[in-house]
């Protein structure tokens, strides 16, 4: 993957999963990896790590969130209240804001 493309979905953003295990599971974004095309997201896709003990740590079995990839979760609106597709359009003033495709609210103030 290219390291100049730009994704709509940004952290604290709610989302749902829309694709996997974990479908229809909504969470806030932590962490966006546009490197990878991925997103973290809170308690979402969970996997166990094994991990050895160190002087700083004790070692044990770990439950911590795997990352998504970004296809698979679509942003949820506030006013839908479902998983919708994003656009972006400029304003007047030149700003380009998000706006949610189904019922055209701009969703960045």
């Amino acid at each position: 993957m290219s390291t100049n493309v730009k994704y709509r979905i940004r952290s604290n953003d709610e989302v749902v999963v829309v694709a996997g295990r974990d479908k229809g599971a909504r969470g806030k974004v932590i962490r966006v990896l546009p490197a990878k095309g991925k997103v973290v997201v809170a308690k979402i896709n969970m996997v166990k790590r094994h991990t050895k003990a160190t002087q700083s740590s004790s070692g044990g079995i770990i439950e911590r969130e795997a990352p998504l990839d970004i296809s698979n979760v679509q942003y949820v609106c506030s006013t839908c209240d479902t998983g919708v597709r994003l656009g972006v359009k400029i304003l007047e003033d030149g700003r380009k804001v998000r706006f949610c495709r189904k019922c055209g609210e701009v969703l960045d103030k």
